[in-house]
């Protein structure tokens, strides 16, 4: 399943959580501010855990995918 879209005619082609209007940079925006990802939950309830916790691992995994090359 892909949790990550791109579709021009959402938000001019941001990416976006799949099936909302919730771009993937406001999950960083939240973090990086020290929210929690509850708080993120909780103020964009389209999304899912499991689409945010996946979103969050694979970009884990593409950093450590970098940095052992």
């Amino acid at each position: 399943m892909q949790y990550i879209q791109e579709n021009k005619m959402v938000l001019g082609g941001v990416p976006v959580f799949s099936g909302t209007r919730v771009p993937v940079h406001a999950l960083w925006e939240y973090l990086q501010a020290g929210d929690s990802l509850d708080d993120f939950l909780s103020d964009f309830p389209s999304v899912s855990r499991e689409k945010a916790i996946t979103v969050l691992k694979s970009a884990e995994d593409s950093l450590l995918h970098a940095h052992s090359h």
